[in-house]
């Protein structure tokens, strides 16, 4: 599931693992507010322009070089009312260059919710192959995202997700934190709020379509994404070509208790990384088998609970962690099992288990990038996990009494005691306003090409498999034995990236599912979001 931001970052890494859970309660299929007044929206002259922002913007210099330009959509806030006020979608595009077999337009959603997509056709692109020149590849940066209208409630932090405590009073300590940010929200944006939903975004990218003079539109969406191509199809049948969703999520378990659901997927992510570090205990020094590094983990969890771990402070700034993002640092780092990204995850538990030892503990840039996005918040930081959250109450409702959470966290503690904390706590979604409209009931009638991991810690296989039965036209490609979250153009699994380009160069499907062994991957892919 998609929580996070630019797939290239630590930050991003951090902050991306959420997209799924509980059951949603019935909409409309087709969209009801988009009969009247969007001519002046669909129709718009786009001003394409150079994307890059300034000298220090590295992304729109790489969207440069690799020929893209960019636009400002202008779109409805609020759909009921579309002479009413506007905002900005900010997209970029990479033209077709074979345009005597050009296919069309193809949109893409990497995951978050909340992550920025204008900077994504380039890797995309390269993804595609030879496929990639006869599509012209759009990257669009969701309403309040990016180089969108922006989003920001001041927040002290990139993500409300924390561990409840082990006890009530760290309980109680959460509720209060996360009230507090939804209240931040509220204070500062209270005006524009119920409107960031994935059913406005859905209409977004239909105006998106419509500016681009596409009749339909081909669509891949990671995570997150998934869901959001599932309710545009939904919401605007028939306007939808070749589809891609990779790290399925399964509708009736989207919602703000995204999280409950994946402990025992994650555990075995866990379980088979601590197995890789004690391979290698002569470098990280964190046991010598899996169980003695499952030990340090422990170890290094309940010194947290009783003080602070500092980590920095020599040469660099100094962040304290406690019981609640302690957890938060072990779930981020289960996402990806290749061996670069288990390696920076190896460095992070030994930076931790200094500090618990009371030793000097100074983090590598990725590690301190990760500490200062979850633990400072900033500009990016906030923004990121201010749209996030606010897509997610916005979407669904959640629980508003607080002993719901507490119930399911002693619950879930007794079989999970360091995911199920986590996975179950209270988040700001308990103390926000309703949705203005329900959930989307996705259709399930269209043809698509479902892309999952069999150990996928963030979508779990489970639920790429129920929404596959859903979609009886759809088809399922399945790499199995990787604890990986997105596969397409960024795991270097050639079975899964041949099958889908084959599907984008022809529009044909698979004749069956398609079951792709784990292979090397590739050294450096950008990891698409998601997520959730």
């Amino acid at each position: 599931m998609g929580l996070v931001n630019n797939p290239r970052t630590a930050a991003a890494t951090l902050a991306a693992a959420f997209v799924l859970a509980a059951a949603v309660t019935p909409a409309s299929a087709s969209d009801p507010t988009a009969a009247a007044g969007l001519d002046r929206y669909e129709h718009q002259s786009l001003a394409w322009k150079s994307c890059v922002l300034g000298p220090d913007d590295d992304t729109g210099k790489e969207l440069e070089k690799a020929g893209a330009r960019c636009a400002d959509v202008t779109v409805p806030l609020d759909y009921a009312d579309p002479g009413g006020r506007t905002i900005t979608v900010a997209i970029s595009r990479i033209k077709a260059t074979d345009t005597a077999h050009r296919i069309g337009s193809l949109l893409l959603n990497t995951g978050g919710p909340g992550g920025q997509d204008v900077g994504d056709p380039p890797w995309v692109h390269d993804a595609m192959k030879d496929v990639g020149g006869r599509y012209d590849i759009v990257g669009m940066d969701p309403r309040f995202v990016g180089r969108s209208t922006p989003l920001d409630c001041g927040w002290p932090t990139g993500s409300p997700f924390r561990w409840a405590g082990e006890d009530r009073a760290g309980f109680d300590r959460i509720a209060a934190f996360q009230r507090d940010l939804a209240d931040r929200c509220r204070t500062t944006n209270a005006d524009v709020l119920p409107y960031i939903t994935t059913r406005n975004t859905a209409r977004d990218m239909d105006v998106v379509r419509g500016a681009l003079g596409e009749r339909r539109i081909s669509y891949l969406g990671y995570s997150y994404g998934s869901y959001l191509g599932e309710v545009y199809t939904t919401m605007f049948p028939g306007r939808t070509d070749r589809m891609v969703l990779d790290g399925v999520i399964d509708p009736p378990r989207y919602s703000p208790r995204l999280l409950v659901g994946t402990e025992a997927v994650n555990e075995t992510a866990l379980r088979h990384w601590a197995a890789w570090a004690a391979e290698r205990d002569a470098e990280y020094g964190l046991g010598t088998t899996r169980d003695a590094v499952l030990g340090t983990i422990d170890r290094i969890q309940r010194t947290a609970t009783e003080r602070p771990l500092v980590i920095g402070g020599g040469s660099s700034v100094s962040y304290q962690l406690d019981e609640h993002t302690v957890p938060f640092v072990v779930f981020n780092g289960l996402s990806d099992d290749t061996d670069q990204a288990r390696r920076s995850f190896a460095s992070s538990i030994r930076t931790l288990e200094q500090a618990a030892e009371g030793r000097r503990a100074e983090p590598d840039a990725d590690f301190a990038e990760a500490l200062e996005f979850l633990l400072k918040g900033g500009e990016e930081a906030s923004a990121y996990g201010s749209v996030q959250t606010a897509i997610l109450c916005g979407d669904v409702a959640a629980p508003r009494d607080p002993e719901v959470y507490w119930r399911d966290v002693q619950h879930s503690r007794e079989r999970h005691p360091l995911v199920g904390p986590f996975t179950n706590d209270i988040t700001p979604c308990a103390f926000w306003d309703r949705p203005r409209e329900r959930p989307t009931v996705v259709r399930h009638d269209f043809p698509a090409l479902m892309v999952n991991a069999t150990g996928d810690p963030r979508t779990p296989y489970a639920g790429a498999t129920a929404m596959h039965r859903a979609w009886p036209s759809s088809r399922l490609v399945t790499v199995n034995g990787a604890d990986r979250h997105g596969i397409y153009g960024a795991y270097g699994n050639a079975c899964a990236d041949s099958t889908v380009n084959a599907y984008l160069r022809t529009g044909k499907l698979p004749a069956t599912d398609v079951t792709c062994p784990v292979n090397g991957p590739a050294v450096g892919a950008p990891k698409p979001r998601a997520g959730g």
